[in-house]
């Protein structure tokens, strides 16, 4: 990382004038939160964009967009508001700490207290579980639950973990996913809320409250009083059903070389095993459906040179390569942020091969 830099890689930027959704390379530094366009997998310079960071206030969780629940709110002193998605919540949390962190860094003392915050386990003294029942039914401001799917089921009025996690920081009702985690774990108890499927109803086996809840995307939960479960049957579930039912081992945006235009485009790649799946996404749209995939049984994976262009690979692009070859010897170009974020993608495809 070049000197001076807090934190880099891509978010998802909502445009000012057209509200579409654009991949963006972001670069903070001490007092700016500068953005790039990608073309051919490289950075475009001068920089698309900056925000000035002083004076700025951060939203995080933002749930102003149903559809995009990883969401980090800027609001700049001329009131210009900038919205950022991050490919999965652990990053959408580290990035909003080092803007934070970046915000407050002529105040020593606020920058120690967000590390504190960050650490806390502290429960509000008088908390009214009824008041928060009520309010997650709001049929404005509440949790909208939806039809989820896990392992080839379909659960009718759901809601993920990491949802209601965001729902109780962005409302106030927790300082931390620590202590919300904890808050929903309690709600669990007195039956207000119930573990929907494999993944959330093992975690209850656990003996430790604040981990009985699990603050994840895979976790499915309903209220108390409408758990209902509809099974596909096995001759309708298709093949993307069987696909996309797999655990998520790791996600990320990464850049992909498209197979006929051989031009560049960043998706957020998923990887799932149990069946072993890399699917990819396109992050400007709202659907959350992938736009391609491939099994990894069979598949080989491998590193690409650093020095020079590639065999395979179109246009002047090179650093940070790798390759998936496929079963039916389908190749696929895909390039990552740093040498140590392709290290990370090779073992874990590895794993599953």
């Amino acid at each position: 990382m070049e000197d001076g830099v807090l934190k880099e890689g891509f978010l998802v930027k909502r445009g000012h004038i057209v509200h579409n959704w654009k991949v963006r390379w972001f670069i903070l530094r001490q007092n700016t939160l500068l953005y790039y366009k990608l073309q051919g997998g490289r950075k475009v310079t001068p920089p698309k964009g900056r925000i000035l960071l002083d004076g700025c206030t951060i939203t995080c969780p933002c749930l102003e967009y149903e559809n995009r629940p990883l969401l980090i709110k800027l609001k700049t002193q001329t009131s210009t508001e900038y919205f950022l998605e991050a490919c999965s919540r652990e990053e959408r949390d580290a990035w909003a700490f080092e803007i934070t962190g970046a915000i407050h860094a002529g105040q020593p003392g606020k920058v120690q207290q967000l590390h504190i915050l960050r650490n806390s386990f502290k429960l509000p003294p008088h908390i009214s579980l009824h008041r928060i029942v009520d309010k997650l039914h709001d049929s404005s401001s509440g949790i909208r639950p939806s039809p989820n799917m896990e392992q080839g089921s379909t659960y009718k009025k759901t809601f993920l973990g990491s949802s209601l996690v965001d729902w109780l920081i962005s409302n106030s009702f927790a300082a931390s996913r620590l202590e919300a985690v904890t808050l929903a774990s309690m709600l669990m108890e007195e039956n207000f809320l119930r573990p929907v499927g494999a993944r959330s109803t093992g975690a209850i086996r656990s003996g430790d409250l604040a981990e009985q809840f699990l603050d994840d995307s895979t976790a499915l939960y309903t209220f108390a009083e409408s758990c209902k479960k509809k099974i596909s049957p096995k001759e309708d579930i298709d093949l993307s059903t069987v696909e996309l039912s797999g655990t998520v081992v790791k996600q990320g945006y990464l850049a992909k070389q498209g197979h006929k235009r051989k031009n560049w485009k960043v998706r957020r790649f998923v990887l799932r095993k149990d069946p072993a799946f890399l699917h990819y996404y396109d992050p400007s749209k709202e659907e959350n459906r992938p736009v391609g995939g491939f099994s990894l049984r069979g598949s080989l994976v491998s590193a690409l040179e650093d020095n020079g262009v590639p065999a395979g690979v179109k246009g002047n692009v090179q650093g940070n390569l790798f390759k998936v070859i496929t079963k039916d010897d389908t190749h696929y170009y895909i390039q990552a942020s740093s040498k140590a974020e392709r290290s990370e993608w090779i073992e874990a495809i590895k794993k599953l091969t």
